[in-house]
């Protein structure tokens, strides 16, 4: 296992120096794919994940006691005040680590929905910036933060129970014309995402078996919820990481078995 950022981890498999990773976002991550040589190097088929979205959050109680539904409220610095964590008076979001690639589309939108004068990206160890914002949260003060899924934080602030998604006011900020509006009609700002497997390409070349079963392996999003949130709470060791895929195949034996044989097939 190596613990890369998005940008290196598309290289480093590009390069030959990694195999494969399992979470490249195709939207998200389209620019390193194609900055890493593409399809020349690497090597994507079907979806390992899908329906990832993204979006900024705030705790249930402010939203329903301020009425706050559009993240374009925090233009009004009485709203944007309710967020401030260090006293200087602009609504601080706990945000996107530089590199991963959303970092981006947040800048966009500060500036699109104007909000530069009242909101501050927090930047810095999403985790450590996380662990802060839980902890606010337990102690009963808004919080606004944003987020993806899958990932263990949903697991424990819980959209719909604990947060809320906020809406944006337009798509315009993608900078691409690109509608990030879902199906269900919500429009958080970020468009839906598939996350897939990335590998080498002459890898999967020699090794057809593995191309298949990248291929055909797809995991619910609660499922990597649920794993994530053990990681968080500190059971991340290569020991814990395989315990937790053993429980998971134990109990999706027949479905499990099918890829296999899936891949087997193709080795043929």
């Amino acid at each position: 296992m190596k613990d890369l950022e998005p940008a290196t981890e598309h290289l480093a498999i590009a390069n030959g120096d990694a195999t494969f990773m399992a979470n490249h976002w195709s939207l998200l991550h389209a620019d390193f794919y194609k900055n890493s040589g593409g399809d020349a190097k690497l090597w994507r088929r079907g979806v390992y994940s899908d329906g990832a979205v993204q979006g900024y959050l705030i705790d249930r109680k402010t939203a329903e006691q301020y009425n706050i539904t559009n993240i374009a409220q925090l233009k009004d610095p009485a709203i944007a005040k309710l967020f401030d964590t260090d006293g200087d008076g602009r609504a601080d979001l706990t945000g996107c680590n530089p590199g991963w690639g959303c970092e981006l589309a947040i800048e966009k939108h500060l500036t699109a929905y104007q909000l530069r004068d009242t909101v501050t990206h927090k930047q810095g160890s999403y985790a450590a910036l996380m662990a802060d914002t839980i902890a606010r949260f337990r102690q009963d003060k808004p919080v606004l933060y944003y987020t993806w899924t899958p990932y263990w934080v949903s697991a424990v602030l819980r959209p719909g129970a604990d947060v809320v998604w906020l809406q944006v006011p337009s798509s315009s900020s993608q900078g691409d014309g690109a509608d990030t509006r879902l199906p269900n009609g919500k429009n958080y700002g970020f468009q839906a995402n598939q996350e897939q497997i990335v590998a080498n390409r002459a890898f999967v070349e020699k090794n057809p078996a593995a191309g298949r079963l990248f291929e055909v392996m797809k995991l619910p999003i609660g499922d990597i919820n649920a794993q994530n949130l053990r990681m968080s709470q500190g059971a991340n060791t290569q020991q814990d990481l395989e315990r937790h895929t053993d429980g998971w195949i134990k109990a999706h034996r027949p479905l499990f078995d099918g890829w296999i044989e899936e891949a087997r097939a193709a080795a043929r």
